[in-house]
This record gives C-alpha cells, structure tokens and sequence, in this order.
C-alpha cells in the first residue's frame, strides 16, 4: 500500500513500529495525510472540550489528552487509519468515577488522571500476557445497553446548562427529578442560546452531514459572547483555559490510596470498552486496505497513549470511530496523519486556547449531547436485539436501568457481572433438541422446526450442541431423566447425536456413564452417533465406550437409529 514500504521488523521495529515506516516513507502519501490530520484536528478539538465536561475537569484537559494520546499512538501502532483520543463512552465512564468519588476541580483531574495512568498499564500488561480475549466476556447486548445508559445519564446531567439552573442527585432519576423542581428559575437567555445551539448542531447533522457541526457551534457561540453580551444577560461561560501544556507528571499518590476502588473499577471497565472498540476497528479498516494490524501492538500503542494522556493531566482515550472514518476518507494513508492531527491540536493549545474561555456553557452543551446522543446510543442495535433475539434485548434493558438507577461506574460493574452471569447461563443450558427424520432421507433435524419429519414412539433422538463438560454435564443427565419420565409409550432407546460435541472433560465423562447407568435400571439402550475422534479418545480411556459395547457408538444417526429398531424386531416378533 502507497506510504508505507514493507520491510522486515527489527526488535525495535516491533516495540515502535514509526522506526521502521517513517525512514521509508513514500512522499506521495503527504499530502492525504496532512489533509486528513487538518480535518481530523477541526472535528476533534470542539468535541474534546465536551469530553472534559463529560469527565468532570476542565475543558483544557480534554486537549491535553487528544494531543497526547494522537501523537503517542502514532509511535506505536500498526493501524494506518485509527485516530485515537478522548471519546463519549470513555468520558463518561471517567465522569462516573468523578461523582462516585465525590471529586471536584484539581482533585477531579487528579483522579481522571489516575485513572488514566491505570488504563493505559492494564492496556500494557494484557498485550505482553496477550489477553486480548479477556475483552470477549464483555457482552455486545450489554456494552449496548451500558452506552445507552450512560449517554442518557450524560444528557440529564447536561440539561441544567441549557436552561442555566442547578441540579443534584446520586441516581440520573434523582439528578432528573432534582432538574425539574428548578425549572421555576431557569435563564431565558441561556434556554435561547441552548436550543439556537441543539437547532443548529442537529440541523448540520441531518441537513449537512460533512460540515463539522460542533467546530461551527464553537466558532458561532464564542462570536455570540461578546456580540450579544451574553455573560451580563447571565449566561455562564467556561471561564478560564489556560495557554500550552501542563508539567508531566503523576498524580498525588493520596489519590491513588484514597480511591482505589473507584480507580481500578473506572480502569477495568475502560479497558474492556477500548480493547473491544480498537482490536474491532483496526481489523475492519485493515480487511478494507488489505494490510496487517498486530492487535497485541495496538493494546501497546493505546497503553502508552493513556499514560502519555495521564502524564499530562488528560483523560483516557481509544479508537475514535468517526474520527477514524474521517480520517480515511479524507485520504490518510500512514500514522503520519495522527501526528498531524496531535501537533494541530498542541498548536490550539498554545495560541487558541483562551479563547475558549468566552465559549458558553450552553453551547458546550449541546456538542456534549449531541455527541453522546448519536455516539452513543444505537437504536438500530437495540431494535435488531429486539427481532433477532429477544432475550438479548432485555439483557440490554437491564443495562440501561443499572446505569440509570446506580449511576453510570456502578453501571460498569453490574454490566460485566451481568455479561458473566449470561455467559454462565448459555454455557450451563445447551441446547439439546428431538431431531426427527427429513421423510424418504437418512437425515434427522430439530423436530420442534420441522413438524412434518418422522419420530419414533418410544425412540428418541437427542442432539447435545456444545462441548460435554462440568458446566454441561448434569444439564444432558436432566434432559435424558426428563425424556424417559415423560416418554409415551415408555422409551426403549434413546440416540445422542454428538456432532456438535468437540470436547469432553473428565466430569463429562463419568456423567455420561452415570447415565449408562440411569437408562440400564430403567431398561432403556443408549447409543452415541457421530463421536468425534478426540472425544472418543477420552470416553475410551474413561472405559465408556467399552460398557456401551460395539453396536453403542455408530457413524451416523439413521445407523444408529435403524440399529435399535433391529434389536426390536425380534422382540416384536416373538
């Protein structure tokens, strides 16, 4: 691919992989790359000062993080289109931690900072022990839900700025609630300034897609300040951003032992939400351009640009979706353009940063709720829970009340508990159907979708979809004890199909015998059809097989079904 040449990595290479890419960087690449990191840069800075708010801390430190984490990134990551740096999701797990912990100003920043830090270590260590499958626990329906939540959350907590009154509350009900009652004192002036800023960041989102609306609000609401004197008609501003960067440093180690669970929680739950957005995200734009990414190299690349983003008082950061297709389709081809887009958001902060001080708070607002509204909350997502699995659906409703009733760092916790729990559920009750046999075939299917098919009173066929193991074990004894007691006429065999068994434990194994013996005492013949070669390696050692005899285990599952009608006929004849 044009921008980068292909060499073989040297140890160096491997850690920082610019080392290898940039001395062999091919200049007809420049130009996209510059272009992409200039538009990139123009949508990212007004969004990031609504993720600081998101976050509790003050406006600045949003930059602070884009521009540390864009340019940290860029030293080591293999994705040739991610941009990463501060995001909704993320901010509003950060802004969770803010409020559990009851932090406010420089301490607020402190613990975001910390936190961070934290971040980008756990991102570290899960590629050096490559436990990127870790991030696989972490339910779709309930990171679904858990967004949802937290964007809804993220809203209430913004509708005090746009009617220019206070709230308070420990749930987003109370927070709400707590809003309502104060409408009686609302600023006629702020509402007007915040619904002109909701008319047009929305109005560009439907009407002008590719205008960046929140860089037009900005512009507009810092024109608006001294034009309409809005602060003397008692509109609140941000108030002061300071020039340039912050010292590097680390937070007061009191923060780190004062907030500890609140930090490793916060932390925990950032990663698994950045791994799963970065590993999906670097792997969909690598397939579209045919290269390669190294997903345990990208846990790196957002490891160190976590701890450069809290070294420099910032706040966590990760893929950026929509600053990544941005990016690409405005012609990156390198990191190149994520180094551009760092250096344009360190220029803001040297020479642009004060003049953020006039922008009202309204305004930043609506960015805020816009950003969380369509970054956030995905509506096609729940309505396809909804029609393809429904308890999928409810698995996310659940989501969204946890976050809404026990606040959005709670909503974490009881989001990966729930995404354990389901795990356990699925995993401990497999499915394990009748099949019945297609008419004028050998092949047998779920009977419960094929009506039509042929069963054989007092002759079941039972299928077992997954691995036969202790989690599954006593389910497949309770579906055998379950189909003998109500079996009419009485059962004479029962056949299970295991195709889709690829594995068997030791527990498996003795059940299954313990089985045997079940279905013996209540003069019932078993028989196993379709025994992969590795699990019947381990029934045979168990001595399974041995006591289900050389007519119990058959190819296929006509075989072993015609197998027990001749054992009858004979009977039958008698």
């Amino acid at each position: 691919m044009a921008g980068i040449d292909h060499a073989r990595p040297s140890r160096i290479g491997r850690l920082a992989p610019i080392s290898q890419w940039l001395p062999r960087y091919d200049r007809s690449a420049l130009r996209g790359d510059v272009l992409a990191g200039i538009a990139v840069a123009a949508m990212i800075v007004p969004k990031d000062l609504g993720y600081a708010g998101i976050a509790g801390i003050p406006v600045q430190n949003g930059l602070y993080a884009a521009a540390a984490g864009a340019i940290v990134y860029a030293l080591f990551c293999t994705s040739r289109h991610i941009s990463t740096g501060p995001s909704s999701s993320l901010a509003a797990v950060a802004g969770g931690a803010v409020l559990a912990a009851g932090a406010e100003g420089a301490q607020a920043a402190e613990l975001v900072a910390a936190i961070t830090l934290v971040t980008g270590a756990l991102f570290l260590l899960l590629a050096v022990l490559r436990l990127g499958w870790v991030a696989r626990f972490l339910s779709r329906a309930v990171v679904t839900g858990f967004l949802a939540g937290a964007a809804v959350d993220v809203v209430i907590g913004e509708l005090p700025k746009l009617t220019g009154t206070s709230a308070s509350g420990e749930t987003a009900w109370g927070e709400l609630a707590s809003w309502i009652r104060s409408l009686d004192e609302v600023s006629g002036t702020t509402v007007l300034v915040g619904a002109a800023a909701l008319a047009v960041i929305l109005g560009l989102r439907f009407s002008a897609p590719r205008v960046p609306g929140a860089l037009v609000l900005v512009v507009g609401g810092l024109i608006a300040t001294p034009v309409f004197s809005l602060e003397a008609h008692g509109v609140a501003l941000v108030g002061t951003v300071p020039r340039g960067l912050p010292t590097p440093g680390l937070p007061d180690l009191d923060v780190f032992r004062d907030h500890y669970s609140t930090i490793l929680a916060a932390a925990a739950g950032l990663l698994l939400i950045g791994f799963s957005q970065t590993a999906g995200d670097a792997r969909a734009f690598a397939a579209r351009h045919r290269y390669r990414v190294d997903v345990d190299q990208e846990s790196v690349a957002q490891g160190m640009a976590n701890l450069a983003a809290g070294a420099f008082r910032g706040m966590p950061v990760s893929t950026s979706l929509s600053a990544s297709s941005l990016n690409e389709s405005a012609g990156a081809r390198t990191p190149l353009a994520s180094l551009v887009t760092g250096g344009l958001v360190l220029l803001t902060l040297i020479a642009l940063a004060p003049l953020f001080s006039d922008l009202p708070k309204a305004v930043l607002a609506a960015i805020i709720i816009d950003a969380v509204v369509f970054g956030m909350i995905d509506i096609a997502g729940l309505r396809r829970l909804w029609g393809v699995k429904r308890f999928d659906f409810w698995v996310a409703a659940a989501a969204i009340v946890a976050v809404l009733s026990a606040g959005v760092l709670a909503g974490v916790v009881i989001g990966i508990a729930l995404s354990l729990v389901w795990l356990v559920y699925v995993t401990t009750t497999p499915d394990m159907p009748l099949l019945g046999r297609e008419p004028e075939t050998h092949v047998f299917r779920d009977a419960l979708e094929h009506p039509g098919d042929e069963t054989f009173p007092g002759y079941a066929v039972v299928r077992l979809e997954g691995g036969l193991f202790f989690a599954t074990a006593e389910a497949l004894e309770e579906r055998v004890r379950e189909l003998a007691d109500d079996a009419d006429p009485p059962l004479r065999a029962v056949v299970l199909d295991m195709e889709g068994v690829d594995f068997v434990d030791s527990q498996g194994a003795a059940t299954l015998a313990e089985i045997i013996d079940f279905v013996e005492s209540a003069g019932i013949r078993l028989s196993l059809a379709r025994v992969k070669p590795s699990v019947g390696r381990v029934l045979a050692t168990d001595g399974v097989l041995e006591r289900l005899g050389p007519d119990g285990v058959h190819d296929g599952i006509n075989l072993a079904v015609e197998a027990q009608f001749a054992v009858d006929r004979p009977a039958t004849r008698g």
